[in-house]
């Protein structure tokens, strides 16, 4: 095995902790002395020890002359948990192959330097494209302050989200659906609007097999006309975060309140899109799946405020007029101001076909 190969490994241990490190980075690290892998270890979640912290306990006395393989630059300051530069310095490596820097501003080249200083020979970059792909929800996260936001709709082949009549159960097939379920175990939050909780009564709530995490769960409903005994106000399983306009019944708002549920009021009569991303932002949401309707799409189309969209098409058709699509609103009148977006996967899931797009760099 050489260099690329080890780095490969490490980023494979990242990889498997998707959606469970929220805020913190994947990250993932292996230590190898004369050619055998001493040590390895993943970040699990925030708050527990960092990968470099597993390699080196695993690898014990055989950490000293090692090479360490990290998928991120090791951290440098105090935090829920102490350096890891300062435990690689101490453990006695002397070579580390790091494949991409870290953007955060506590970190952001200040634990390569003391590694540098301590006299370590550190490497930079190796497979540092596929390093920055998996942490892309951090980096994004830690650039912009607010959440990396998935766009989900199921469709037919022919761009129906439900029948004239408002029939949607089912549009796809169960491996379909299953795939849902782990994009809401990836996320911080699930997003959908007042309408939808009216008409579907949803749990929006992680179904897996062997269980999954939930994501906290946010409605946007400006005049607060949740119903009371929805299922995500009643079944406890995961936080419900209302956002509302600035006008609503304060009684109204304290009966939710005493449910559990968090009413977050914006400055506007109606809820913005914008605003809602920088609320979530502020509260340490680093990922947002908005499941919601077409006025719900197609308002954040409207604000650009988006980052990928995931679409799920069902080899069916429906056809009508009044059939609804996956984007509402007054939608864009120019196709030269279309927003573009790059595929980047293709999926057959079943008998369906997933498609992944991500906005084309101009459109960042």
């Amino acid at each position: 095995m050489n260099d690329q190969d080890y780095m490969k490994l490490a980023l494979q241990l990242a990889k498997g902790t998707a959606g469970q490190t929220s805020p913190n980075p994947v990250v993932g690290a292996v230590l190898v002395k004369n050619h055998q892998i001493v040590g390895m270890g993943a970040h699990l979640k925030a708050g527990d020890p960092h990968a470099e912290v597993h390699a080196v306990r695993m690898a014990a006395e055989n950490a000293e002359g090692a090479t360490l393989y990290v998928t991120l630059e090791p951290c440098s300051h105090y935090g829920r948990t102490p350096p890891c530069a300062d435990l690689v310095i101490n453990s006695g490596i002397k070579r580390v192959v790091i494949a991409t820097a870290d953007p955060n501003p506590e970190v952001a080249g200040k634990g390569l330097e003391k590694l540098e200083r301590a006299g370590l020979a550190v490497e930079v970059g190796l497979l540092g494209q596929e390093a920055a792909e998996l942490n892309r929800v951090f980096f994004h996260y830690i650039k912009t302050g607010l959440p990396y936001v998935t766009l989900k709709s199921a469709v037919t082949l022919d761009g129906k989200t439900a029948t004239a009549t408002g029939d949607s159960k089912w549009i796809t097939s169960e491996p379909a659906r299953e795939d849902v379920h782990q994009f809401r175990h990836r996320h911080d939050a699930i997003l959908v609007g007042v309408n939808t909780i009216i008409k579907d009564n949803p749990s929006l709530t992680t179904r897996l097999g062997g269980g999954g995490k939930n994501p906290v769960r946010v409605i946007l409903d400006s005049r607060l006309r949740t119903p009371l005994d929805s299922h995500f106000v009643t079944d406890g399983q995961a936080p419900v975060w209302i956002m509302t306009g600035n006008i609503i019944d304060p009684r109204l708002k304290k009966a939710f309140i005493d449910k559990g549920v968090v009413i977050i009021k914006l400055d506007s009569e109606e809820v913005e899109v914008p605003a809602v991303l920088a609320q979530l932002g502020q509260r340490g949401i680093t990922s947002l799946y908005v499941e919601g309707g077409a006025e719900v799409h197609g308002s954040f189309l409207k604000n650009n405020a988006f980052d990928q969209v995931v679409t799920y098409i069902a080899p069916k058709l429906l056809g009508g007029r009044e059939a609804p699509g996956s984007f509402g609103g007054e939608g864009i009148s120019r196709m030269s101001d279309a927003v573009g977006l790059e595929i980047v996967d293709v999926t057959k899931l079943g008998g369906d076909i997933r498609v992944i797009a991500r906005k084309t760099q101009g459109e960042a």
